[in-house]
């Protein structure tokens, strides 16, 4: 039936349409569409089939489906005419490409030969090892005008301290094997090939490949917070044939070479080979990512060696690094509008001025007169007062006692956090704690939950102590017995073999911290007493390993020690069962599960223990009809879910498993695909033993700051990598979604046709919150992105799941693109960090994951409810602040520009200054300047109100405080003071011109000061300072202005009526106005404060 409706999806923008049909008509019939993905077979017969975009289309048949009309394809130009039509600007285009091409070409990246210890051998040169994070270079500095001063020098400070950071870094001395010995080398001096020794505690300097570890098991564990946000450590394992070399001179008695492939941004992976040619035959070893120590890693454990194989940019700690990008704020955007405005009416005022002059003389160099006379116009010291009121907004933030630990790193966009409409949040770890407990074990007819642990206990006891006495027993078990204990033998085995699979297959290292006064390099074997529970503590990829062992501990079964070859459990008896590790397959995104091989020390079994998520362990299982069910109702419980299963291997089984792998692991390419097709091989009719549960508790004061952002008018939608139930369940659980309100799950699709009509099944929805997975996303993106963005826009809030980081980041570019809002991201790991950066405000939480969020974050907090105070408090009084500061210091500059247009009209449009020398730069500085800036304490409501009601941050999305219709109020008020000011000097001066000039300058500074006090809502302290301190200021500095002013007169009573006069006439239409508008028309703050 899909096949046969024609398809022309409708955009409602002009420029969708125009992609469109850009689309469908750039290639024949038989040609490929110009598309970054490949299309389905059937999308050609998809093609004429319609999405409705319009309520009524489901009401009228005839009127469901609206077309797009094709592009007609143009004829295409030859010749002359195809030059004079542009193809000049075509040329024009390709000669300036080819020759910043030429200019900017990069170095090709290639695989490598690396000899041991010979730098010198490398075939082609390599980047110095030296780390460069600074953002300019010495000519971005140049003075660019002594009003800018305060912004470089912002600017050049933040650049100075991370050039000392750099130089701090690049200066680290490291020890350097060579072969009269060791040798110190800065970090900025390590080249591709050196031999480098890392100690415990210190950063690795560059990415190697590690030959060697004092550690007798062969491998250290490594800390990686500061390259991917994960806190737990990394075990790292020594290549086997430089590990076994007697002494550390022995590596260069050998002829050996890395083989390293090109590098790339992937952290979690690398392919090589290690080679051996002096002995015979050849020795080959292959390297991936456990063999591997890049740079800005700590060493956590032992002393390491390693070959240095890439540095400086190409390492991946540095090509993992964006180049840090200047966010810049709306309000600063619409203020740049205004000036572009103000810029407009300076040329338009200057040239009506030489028109009505006649165009007497050289009329240019009146018109470049009159430009610099009014180019008071153009607000040149607003950069400067709201750079420092940004530092201001910055430190109040970061002083509030209700929100401790807050720091700000972006001191540019302070503002943005009162604007904002979408807030993209991450789940785990934002949302919830990151800690997990245990709480369901399910076996498939019977299910243990946190009142029935004691049970569980009880099974393993018993198990233990049953299988014990079998092994220590002569005589074979008795195999005639009652009905009933043959029941409870089955069940306790069966939890006991489920228990023993979980607390096997992990990659948890238990680590036994030394005893005050003992040595760190102790061996973890050697040491009989670290054994003890209290002294230990568990290492993992995931918290929900730790989950894991944890709770086979607390029902007696304990991981006590592990190293790379095997793993030792302690039984309730106390007993210590041993198990070699053969093979370890580690958790992959894309396989969504991890394995491994262990042989029993005691029996000799070999078993395959494999878990992972229900989605890539239910096939690999044999058939049940129960598991799908419990998976569910776990993840509509809020827990995290994991599928135990296992397969008991014959010698034979293992060795032919082993020599296959062992192949695959040496090629060089393609080799991750060739490792997967061996493991599948084994991934087959494995028994199911369990599905476990794990809870991820919510963080402190979740729902009430979720209700509050709710209510300011913030959409939040939810992006995570976690499966679809518990994200649902944790959406509801938040209160993210209502209980009464209506859940949308989008149905998984893959095609075209099938997201086309899931498309319009939803539009049938009303008021409903979407849930989606990555997947369906990502279809739906491809064919029907305006479409969908547009939907989901309209609904309260929406759920992401499976969401890779790029995904998230590709989110929040496409609502700041289609919307046109504002978006704020948050999250606490480093696969946030993409889309922190991509948000227009991105706000990290120092949590479980580590720093990365938080460093990379233009804010950073330490829990979830701080968000709501930081943007209901901070983010509207720092936009609103910013409103009134920008647009007043506009007032000033219009006021006095106003004055002196007045003057050069009177006097028939002269080209001649009003107020010369110190009064111009003392109006802008001393006279105004401080209670003009205090500006920056203004609040309208206190900030216990604007918690209480955050309706009132609603309001300032629509951008109110700062407009045309704002602006062109204040240009009127300019105008009107202005003209007051100045013809009011002209009527009461009497005999000198240097009276109008004391007059006019003496009210207008009054009237500014009295304007600042007509502004503000809320007195503070120090503004009335400010107001007393400038009016003291200009008081004191008449007796030293001869020049200006006849200070005779200046002590007259006729100076002083006439100038309160004037001041009088100029401000108190504008009191009376602002009662008047007050009483009739009240703000809605107003009715809160009364």
């Amino acid at each position: 039936m899909a096949d046969q409706i024609p398809l022309y999806p409708v955009r409602s923008a002009a420029a969708a349409s125009r992609k469109r049909a850009a689309y469908y008509s750039a290639a024949g019939p038989g040609a490929e569409r110009p598309s970054r993905y490949q299309l389905e077979d059937e999308s050609a017969h998809l093609d004429e089939m319609p999405l409705m975009m319009s309520e009524e289309g489901f009401e009228n048949e005839e009127s469901d489906y609206h077309t797009l009309p094709r592009a007609r394809i143009t004829r295409r130009r030859r010749g002359l005419e195809w030059f004079v039509c542009g193809g000049w600007k075509f040329l024009c285009t390709s000669c300036c490409d080819w020759l910043i091409n030429i200019c900017q070409r990069k170095r090709e990246l290639r695989a490598r030969i690396v000899w041991l210890g010979h730098p010198e051998k490398c075939e082609e040169k390599h980047p110095r090892n030296s780390i460069k994070n600074q953002k300019y270079n010495v000519f971005t500095f140049i003075p660019g005008g002594f009003v800018l001063a305060v912004t470089i020098t912002r600017e050049a400070i933040d650049e100075f301290r991370r050039f000392q950071r750099d130089k701090e870094v690049n200066s680290q001395l490291y020890s350097k094997l060579t072969v009269r010995g060791k040798a110190q080398v800065k970090s900025s001096d390590i080249q591709v090939g050196d031999l480098i020794i890392v100690e415990k505690n210190q950063r690795v300097p560059s990415d190697m490949v590690f030959l060697r570890t004092s550690e007798k098991a062969g491998s250290c564990f490594i800390r990686t917070d500061q390259l991917d946000g994960e806190t737990d450590w990394k075990l790292k394992v020594a290549v086997s044939c430089t590990q076994r070399l007697p002494a550390l001179g022995d590596l260069f008695s050998i002829s050996a070479y890395v083989h390293a492939q090109k590098p790339q941004l992937d952290i979690h992976s690398f392919e090589g080979t290690f080679t051996r040619e002096d002995s015979d035959p050849p020795i080959h070893e292959s390297l991936s990512i456990e063999n591997t120590l890049w740079a800005s890693t700590i060493v956590a454990s032992g002393t390491v060696i390693g070959v240095v194989i890439y540095t400086g940019k190409e390492t991946r700690s540095v090509m993992n690094t964006s180049n840090p990008k200047n966010k810049v704020g709306l309000l600063d955007l619409e203020l740049n509008q205004l000036t572009k405005a103000l810029f407009l009416a300076l040329v338009a005022l200057s040239v009506v001025m030489v028109t009505l002059q006649g165009f007497v003389g050289p009329w240019y160099r009146s018109l470049f007169r009159f430009l610099l006379l009014f180019s008071y116009i153009i607000p040149i010291s607003l950069r400067v007062n709201l750079d420092m009121g940004k530092a201001a907004y910055g430190w109040m933030i970061m002083a509030d006692s209700s929100i401790p630990g807050t720091v700000v790193r972006t001191s540019t966009i302070p503002e943005e956090l009162g604007r904002l409409v979408y807030l993209l949040t991450d789940k785990t770890g934002t949302l919830t704690q990151n800690e997990m407990v245990f709480k369901r074990l399910h076996l498939g007819t019977v299910s243990y939950g946190t009142d029935t642990m004691d049970e569980i206990q009880s099974h393993v006891r018993d198990s233990c102590s049953q299988l014990h006495s079998q092994a220590t027993s002569s005589t074979p078990p008795r195999k005639a017995q009652s009905s009933a204990p043959k029941v409870r033998k089955s069940v306790s085995s069966r939890v006991h073999e489920a228990v023993k699979a979980i607390a096997l297959c992990h990659n948890v290292t238990p680590v036994y911290e030394p005893r005050a006064g003992g040595t760190g390099d102790t061996e973890h074997a050697e040491v009989d007493q670290d054994f003890s529970d209290e002294n230990r503590t568990y290492q993992a990829a995931s918290p929900d390993e730790v989950a894991l062992v944890q709770w086979t501990e607390s029902v007696g079964l304990t991981l006590v020690s592990r190293d790379l070859t095997s793993m030792q459990l302690r039984t309730p008896g106390g007993q210590i069962l041993t198990y070699s590790v053969l093979q370890t397959f580690p958790f992959t995104s894309e396989s969504k599960r991890m394995g491994v091989i262990v042989r029993d020390e005691s029996t000799a079994e070999i078993t395959f223990y494999m878990k992972g998520a229900d989605v890539a362990m239910s096939a690999i299982v044999q058939y049940n009809d129960w598991l799908e069910e419990e998976c569910g109702n776990m993840a509509r419980e809020g827990l995290r879910t994991l599928v135990v299963a296992k397969r008991t291997l014959t010698e034979e089984q293992y060795q032919d498993f082993e020599s296959r792998h062992a192949q695959a692991r040496l090629s060089v390419h393609d080799r991750a695909l060739k490792e997967a097709a061996v493991r599948e091989s084994l991934e087959r009719d494995m028994q199911l033993l369990c599905v476990t549960g794990v809870e991820d508790r919510l963080q402190a004061h979740v729902r009430p700051t979720l209700e509050l952002l709710r209510n300011a008018g913030i959409k939040i939608w939810m992006l995570t990598g976690d499966k679809l139930e518990t994200a649902t369940c944790i959406a509801k659980s938040s209160h993210l979604v209502s209980r009464t309100q209506d859940v949308h799950i989008f149905r998984p699709v893959t095609s075209r046709g099938e997201a086309h009509l899931e498309l319009n099944a939803f539009r049938r929805k009303h008021d409903c919150a979407l849930v989606i997975s990555g997947d369906s996303l990502e279809v739906c993106l491809r064919y029907y992105e305006h479409e969908l963005v547009e939907l989901a826009c309209q609904c309260p809030a929406v759920v992401c799941c499976r969401c890779s980081p790029t995904q998230k980041a590709h989110i929040v570019k496409l609502l700041r693109q289609h919307t046109h809002r504002r978006t704020c991201a948050i999250g606490d790991g480093g696969n946030d960090v993409s889309m922190i950066q991509a948000a227009d405000c991105g706000i990290g939480i120092e949590g479980k994951e580590g720093k990365a969020a938080s460093l990379a974050a233009d804010f950073s907090i330490q829990r979830f409810e701080h968000v709501g105070r930081l943007l209901v408090v901070h983010g509207r009084s720092s936009y609103k602040r910013s409103a009134a500061l920008g647009q007043f210091v506009m007032h000033r500059g219009l006021v006095i520009s106003t004055m002196q247009a007045v003057f050069s009209s009177v006097f028939y449009f002269a080209s001649v200054p009003l107020y010369q020398g110190f009064l111009m730069v003392g109006y802008a500085t001393v006279y105004t300047m401080f209670p003009v800036f205090s500006l920056v304490l203004d609040q309208d409501v206190k900030p216990e109100m604007a918690l209480l009601y955050p309706e009132l941050y609603k309001e300032l999305t629509k951008g109110r405080s700062l407009s045309f219709k704002t602006f062109l109020v204040w240009v009127l008020i300019s105008i009107y003071q202005g003209g007051i000011l100045m013809y009011g000097a002209l009527v009461l001066f009497e005999s000198e011109f240097v009276h109008v000039v004391a007059i006019s300058f003496t009210a207008l500074v009054l009237t500014e000061l009295l304007m600042v006090a007509l502004t503000v809502r809320t007195w503070h302290w120090l503004m009335v300072v400010a107001e007393f301190l400038s009016l003291g200021c200009y008081m004191a500095s008449l007796a030293f202005l001869n020049e200006y002013f006849d200070v005779a007169f200046i002590t007259t009573a006729p100076f002083v009526w006439k100038v309160s006069a004037i001041t009088v006439v100029s401000c108190l239409p504008l009191y009376l106005l602002k009662y008047l508008k007050r009483k009739l028309s009240p703000p809605s703050y107003s009715k809160l404060t009364s």
